[in-house]
């Protein structure tokens, strides 16, 4: 049984209910934030350079697992050291620590980035407008 205050969608016009949304703070996100969320990021990178992804997401672990074992965070492992786990990594890595470009590089339909999340907003708009219709 739904506690106090849920709201259940019964059918389609339910869906333009208005809602309880919790308030965003963007300074806490930004505090939980960590590089290690980006270890996927960092096979991907491998992938662009050529790696199949089996290969890169073993090699991604590796580098996740050598920066647990020196007590460091993932981005903290010097150029050498990823150098050790693949000769593919070069400078531009450090452009995978970049939590906005992890973001935008996601463009795809139910993607992260930006233009994505603005479309799908854009096609539950139309979809609330046609119900209320």
């Amino acid at each position: 049984m739904p506690g106090a205050g849920t709201f259940r969608p019964q059918g389609p016009r339910d869906l333009s209910f208005p809602c309880l949304c919790p308030q965003i703070h963007p300074e806490n996100m930004a505090r939980a934030l960590s590089p290690d969320m980006l270890a996927t990021d960092l096979a991907y990178y491998l992938v662009r350079k050529g790696m199949p992804f089996r290969q890169a997401h073993e090699a991604s672990g590796k580098a996740v697992f050598l920066a647990e074992t020196k007590g460091v965070t993932l981005n903290q492992l010097s150029l050498q050291e990823l150098q050790t786990i693949s000769h593919l990594f070069s400078g531009d890595v450090s452009r995978v620590w970049d939590y906005g470009h992890s973001v935008e590089q996601y463009a795809a339909l139910g993607g992260t980035a930006r233009s994505s999340v603005d479309w799908q907003i854009g096609q539950v708009r139309a979809l609330l407008r046609a119900q209320q219709a």
